[in-house]
């Protein structure tokens, strides 16, 4: 009897390791985007748009404006940010996404943001996480996910230091209630930021930022402000670039 009972236990125990492992595996797979083709110079569809997201950090080898346009076709300058992002996680830099760079794009996900940023890092500062601002929070949410994309380069342009986000989406209250806010800011959409790198100098982190896709960056004083806004029609706009 008593044998019985533990092979019982055993048999259970078992199941349920299984069914946990598939859970988990599951989970992951769930997780990570469904990469069907080969992606190239030619390609144009929704994957295209998608891969050029978690590229646009790599829009340029030198700090400039440049940044890379999410329209869903692969041209050139797809092409190239892909060989930058290649070279950068030592994979074989053809511009071509097969499934060792796709695996690369993959590893970069989280299921709360990226693989070194979470959402939570850009809530508004009055506890209103993602609401409250000039765009739903759905669209708040989206904007964010770019950005920690792009700040995913920079990350590894300063090696792969942690970055802090002191300030990155704010309601249109909180915003107000700062001082020398702007009304529009685009922190209001989503699409800026406040960070710094501890033990890196800023103008490291804003020379790193001004590679990575961001159409606005300055340094101001005690942290390094970037902004997406060039690339969003969100009317009379503000950004900065000494």
């Amino acid at each position: 009897m008593k044998r019985a009972f533990k092979m019982l236990i055993s048999v259970i125990g078992f199941t349920l390791l299984i069914t946990l492992g598939m859970t988990v595996m599951n989970s992951d797979e769930a997780s990570a985007y469904n990469w069907t083709r080969t992606l190239q110079e030619g390609s144009s569809g929704t994957d295209v748009r998608e891969l050029q997201i978690r590229v646009a950090g790599w829009a340029a080898d030198s700090p400039t404006k440049t940044y890379l346009v999410v329209d869903g076709h692969f041209g050139a300058a797809t092409k190239a940010a892909v060989k930058r992002f290649q070279r950068a996680y030592g994979l074989v830099a053809d511009g071509i996404v097969g499934t060792a760079t796709q695996a690369k794009l993959n590893s970069l996900e989280s299921s709360t943001g990226t693989k070194n940023f979470t959402y939570s890092e850009f809530y508004s500062g009055d506890g209103q996480v993602f609401n409250g601002g000039r765009v739903s929070a759905t669209t708040v949410k989206e904007n964010v996910r770019r950005q920690m994309y792009k700040l995913e380069a920079v990350r590894v342009k300063i090696g792969n230091k942690p970055i802090v986000v002191n300030s990155g989406f704010r309601s249109i209250a909180f915003n107000d209630s700062l001082s020398n806010s702007h009304p529009n800011s685009q922190h209001t959409y989503g699409v800026a930021a406040d960070i710094k790198a501890p033990g890196v100098s800023l103008n490291t982190v804003l020379n790193a930022t001004r590679s990575s896709g961001f159409s606005g960056s300055y340094n101001g004083g005690t942290y390094i402000h970037v902004d997406s806004g060039i690339e969003y029609p969100y009317g009379a706009q503000f950004w900065y670039w000494p």
